[in-house]
């Protein structure tokens, strides 16, 4: 019962922030609720007894990813942040919300011709060595490209970051 109470409310704390993340006009309040919602998502992993991807989700998103976010928001001028508005037309809302809708669909029709809701789930606990295999591997599902891949993607993004910042108009 303790369980379904928890979950309840990290899911209120997830779903509110993720809306207030994506509505609100402020950026850093967008940044703030972001840290949120990971840290809801987090809570979910400890609450599943996945302690070992409650502190990656913390370590990694909640402190490496937001912190980028922050330090990007930061470097950019302040003269371009001012007067930043963007009006969204009522049709592109209308459009958005029937590509979720479909989205949506199409994944509850896989799920459902898949038969994943009657799959009984083994009460089995993964040792930390397979996961850690898993992840630093380079068989067949390991996941140590997609790391090396994100990895340079995230620089790559730091360094533009910097340009960007770094970069002074000149008056002619």
């Amino acid at each position: 019962m303790a369980n379904l109470v928890m979950f309840i409310i990290l899911a209120v704390v997830i779903l509110g922030s993720a809306v207030l993340c994506v509505t609100t006009k402020r950026i850093m309040r967008a940044a703030t609720f972001l840290l949120f919602v990971l840290f809801g998502v987090a809570g979910i992993y400890f609450l599943l007894d996945y302690t070992f991807l409650g502190a990656a989700q913390i370590s990694v998103y909640a402190g490496g990813v937001t912190m980028i976010y922050v330090f990007a928001i930061q470097l950019v001028s302040k003269r371009t942040l001012q007067g930043f508005e963007e009006r969204v037309k009522s049709s592109k809302m209308i459009a958005g919300g029937l590509a979720a809708l479909a989205g949506l669909v199409v994944v509850c029709l896989i799920l459902l011709k898949a038969g994943f809701y009657t799959q009984e789930i083994a009460n089995v606990e993964v040792p930390m060595k397979e996961i850690g295999l898993a992840l630093v591997g380079s068989g067949k599902y390991q996941y140590v490209l997609p790391f090396e891949f994100i990895s340079v993607f995230l620089l790559a993004c730091i360094i533009g970051g910097l340009v960007v910042a770094r970069k002074e108009e000149k008056d002619v």
